[in-house]
């Protein structure tokens, strides 16, 4: 990779001054996030070269987890180390973080309330819209291959129709996709890689190290709970789901988002059907990553099982919990593995993996807009097995006239009017309320 000359150094204050400005305006999911930082770092400041950015870019995409904060941690770190990565990726977070407790507060405490029953109506609606919208863009940028498209139905009917394990459609996709990058790489559309000359010495020293504490920071609070609270308390399932959704999370928030539903809806009974989308919608209006959505869940789920805390503890250690778990492993993929971004850059079974696990991932939205529908749309949606099927049946009394026009509205201006995310948000939980309270 060439490295850009740096002349004069960056100082931190300024790190901190342009990553503080990131972090509250990074709104617009991971491709509007990705394009502020472009914009900020590469263009307009060029602290980092374009083609650093786009090597960067693609490493990020190779590991679990949310792609914008891990390359805003490795920018800092390329700049000022581990302190820059470290104040880097904190401060991409923090301020969505922030924003998302105080809401996921506030929603514990009103959830019953007519009028925000009503705003949340068409809260679930947009969601539903905006789903659907990145469905298509993904599938649109992915599906380039006859293969793909198979890979991206397998998922979507191993997990409808059959109830497969999440975890196991990832990692089946991508032991597939490795392969077939080392039989058939044109059957991925992967094209072929130049090293470019020399590969740098392999700093084992410096990934041993960084493994080694990055792990213990994130193994700390389960090792806390574990000997105070106990596994069985509602804290070590928070943390212990979480951090396994930790190291399963490729393809973005999106692509867990049917699998944490249905374990914290199904599994756990942390959330009703329709709070999920609650939260997303909220996660959508807020800066940060959309994964964030994940603190509102551990929210919820300790607030609704707080002893021996009062609620309002419960839920604040939950959530900081769930954060904690989400974005420790962010940093350990980076610190231990940034050294060798030009080596994995080359990986191209590696690559392969990739690929099959984001073509899967399109079956895995699919499978998640489908919940989503059957949820917002109906008050009642039941499940029967056949065999091996799991299927679900909605009760056709249920159906809520009030969402499938909500959902109309919400799609016409997703798709008709090219609103953006937020503005479609605002104005259908406005119609919400207005369609609830005013018949």
């Amino acid at each position: 990779m060439a490295s850009s000359a740096l002349t004069p150094p960056i100082a931190f204050v300024d790190l901190l001054r342009a990553f503080t400005r990131i972090g509250l305006l990074s709104f617009g999911g991971p491709a509007g996030q990705i394009a502020l930082m472009h914009r900020e770092l590469v263009e307009e400041r060029k602290w980092v070269a374009e083609e650093d950015f786009l090597h960067a870019l693609n490493f990020c995409h190779l590991l679990p987890g949310p792609e914008a904060q891990q390359l805003a941690t490795w920018i800092g770190w390329r700049l000022h180390g581990w302190r820059g990565g470290l104040a880097a990726g904190l401060l991409f977070v923090i301020p969505g973080a922030a924003i998302i407790l105080a809401l996921s507060v506030l929603y514990a405490i009103a959830a019953n309330l007519a009028w925000v029953e009503a705003l949340f109506l068409g809260v679930k609606a947009a969601v539903l819209a905006i789903v659907v919208q990145a469905l298509l863009r993904i599938a649109g940028r992915a599906l380039d291959t006859v293969l793909k498209r198979a890979l991206a139905v397998a998922a979507f009917i191993g997990l409808f129709l059959f109830d497969l394990p999440f975890p196991l459609i990832v990692l089946g996709s991508g032991v597939i996709g490795m392969a077939i990058a080392a039989w058939r790489p044109d059957l991925l559309a992967l094209k072929p890689t130049t090293t470019g000359g020399a590969l740098p010495e392999r700093p084992w020293r410096t990934r041993i190290l960084s493994i080694v504490l990055w792990g213990a920071i994130w193994a700390a609070p389960m090792a806390l709970i574990a000997l105070t609270l106990g596994r069985e308390h509602v804290l070590w399932e928070i943390g212990a789901f979480f951090s396994q959704l930790a190291i399963v999370t490729f393809g973005g928030a999106y692509a867990v988002l049917a699998y944490m539903a249905q374990e914290a809806v199904q599994g756990f009974g942390w959330l009703r059907p329709g709070e999920m989308a609650d939260g997303l919608g909220l996660a959508e209006t807020t800066p940060g990553p959309l994964i964030l959505v994940t603190q509102f869940v551990g929210y919820l789920a300790a607030f609704r099982a707080p002893e021996p805390f009062s609620p309002f503890v419960a839920g604040l250690l939950g959530a900081g919990l769930t954060t904690w778990v989400t974005f420790a492993p962010c940093f350990l993929w980076i610190f231990a593995l940034a050294p060798w971004i030009d080596r994995l850059g080359n990986a191209v079974r590696l690559k392969g993996g990739l690929a099959a696990v984001t073509a899967a991932v399109v079956g895995v939205i699919a499978n998640l807009t489908a919940w989503f529908a059957l949820h917002v749309m109906f008050a009642e949606v039941g499940q029967r097995s056949i065999g091996p099927l799991r299927l679900y049946w909605p009760e056709p009394a249920s159906f809520d006239w009030r969402a499938g026009v909500l959902a109309a509205i919400a799609c016409a201006l997703v798709f008709g009017l090219k609103w953006s995310v937020l503005r479609v948000l605002i104005a259908a939980a406005l119609g919400g309320m207005v369609l609830v309270l005013a018949i």
